[in-house]
């Protein structure tokens, strides 16, 4: 059986009431020092009072606390004065977001479900992130925004209307989080009964495969990405960082020049005319602009294969045409093809192919020279496998957005009238 934490109550929470509060502050709008550049943070700590001479100095210690000791509260950064902590904690937080749920499916795969402030949404947003292990490796797959606009027909995620994009700290802290709770910082301990790699780091591995399309919020992936990957912190390869788009080719050339990191392209058909249906974005970037722009990915390479991801939908995609097509396609583009089978969600209207079929059509692209691995469903009892997150976040009208911030400053009014 699958378990369920429900993670609003508070006796299921670990015990960290000075997060707790600064958690709350920053649903109040306190900015946080997750998800700034070093530039950034030289910044805040000018705006705390800090030295000019002194301010790279609290930057990197800071930077320590967060990214390598994983400190979730200004409080326990002890290498640095009591006074500047306060300081520090009057007018920042660093606080992880809200857990509202956690869900552990049979096979161990892990889906957190977080929620953050509204910044221009209207209400709080909720996003989903999930932790698959396997043997040697933990992959956490990380959200990039609520909601989607591209409608891909057979993906859940799809069905839920874009809310607003995540920041950069948004999406870093959904890595904190996952490490927070797998135990995976110094003197952080691994939950009794979870399977996690078994020894060395419990994430070894991230995807940007979660809620949304990453190239559509490039500045705030860009920056949550590099955080990651900064050799002084959390220190994530950028060969253990993939980033998946659905084809949106302006951004693929920046993501190659500017992060660096491994690329996953949501292929799913090989004519147009089928991709249209499926992947709606290839009608204003078609298969000819989407795999020119593989071909000259930035370090594309046999040690750097660009993933294409395959759903197999049964009767629509899986003949041995489409693999035959696939090959003629990737041809001269150091490659991988992921098959997926069909994990199938509420309303969805497609099923997944037989697994004969699978297997012929996995064979034949293997005996052409690409890898072609098939991919096991995880988490498919908790929701958590490919194409199946969905959080239940949506904007709130403009007109009740206004109103309820009207609200909000009255009530601002009259509590400042009252301490008066």
């Amino acid at each position: 059986m699958p378990a369920t934490i429900d993670l609003t109550d508070p006796s299921a929470r670990p015990a960290r009431p000075q997060a707790a509060k600064a958690a709350s502050q920053t649903m109040d709008g306190k900015p946080t020092l997750i998800g700034m550049s070093r530039e950034e943070m030289v910044a805040a700590m000018a705006d705390a009072g800090v030295p000019e001479k002194q301010r790279k100095m609290r930057v990197n210690q800071i930077w320590h606390w967060l990214y390598v000791r994983g400190s979730s509260d200004f409080a326990d950064m002890h290498t640095i004065s009591k006074e500047l902590r306060e300081k520090l904690a009057e007018r920042y937080t660093v606080a992880r977001p809200e857990i509202v749920e956690e869900q552990i499916s049979n096979d161990g795969t892990r889906k957190w479900l977080m929620r953050f402030p509204p910044r221009g949404a209207g209400r709080p947003v909720e996003v989903e992130t999930v932790y698959i292990p396997e043997e040697g490796r933990g992959t956490l797959c990380i959200s990039s925004q609520v909601g989607c606009t591209l409608t891909c027909t057979f993906c859940h995620t799809g069905t839920q209307k874009l809310v607003r994009n995540l920041t950069a700290e948004e999406i870093l802290s959904q890595l904190l989080v996952a490490r927070d709770r797998l135990g995976d910082f110094p003197h952080k301990d691994t939950p009794q009964g979870a399977i996690v790699p078994a020894e060395g780091r419990k994430v070894t591995n991230i995807v940007m495969m979660g809620m949304g399309e990453p190239l559509y919020n490039f500045d705030n992936v860009k920056q949550a990405l590099l955080i990651a990957s900064d050799g002084d912190g959390l220190a994530l390869s950028r060969r253990r960082i993939t980033l998946s788009t659905s084809g949106v080719v302006p951004g693929i050339v920046r993501t190659g020049e500017e992060i660096g990191v491994m690329l996953a392209i949501s292929l799913h058909a090989v004519r147009d005319e089928l991709r249209d249906e499926l992947v709606p974005i290839n009608k204003k970037y078609p298969l000819k602009e989407l795999l020119e722009a593989c071909r000259t990915y930035p370090g594309v390479s046999n040690a750097r294969r660009i993933t294409f991801e395959y759903v197999m939908l049964k009767g629509v995609n899986d003949s041995l045409s489409d693999a035959k097509e696939l090959v003629r396609l990737l041809k001269g583009i150091p490659a991988k093809i992921n098959l997926i089978p069909f994990n199938p969600w509420p309303g969805s209207a497609y099923e997944c192919s037989d697994w004969e079929t699978i297997e012929t059509f996995a064979d034949f692209v293997n005996a052409n020279g690409y890898a072609s691995p098939i991919r096991t469903p995880r988490g498919r009892d908790i929701l958590a496998a490919c194409g199946q997150l969905k959080s239940e976040s949506e904007r709130m009208r403009k007109k009740d957005r206004d109103e309820l911030e009207s609200m909000a400053l009255q009530a601002m009014m009259i509590a400042g009238h009252g301490a008066d």
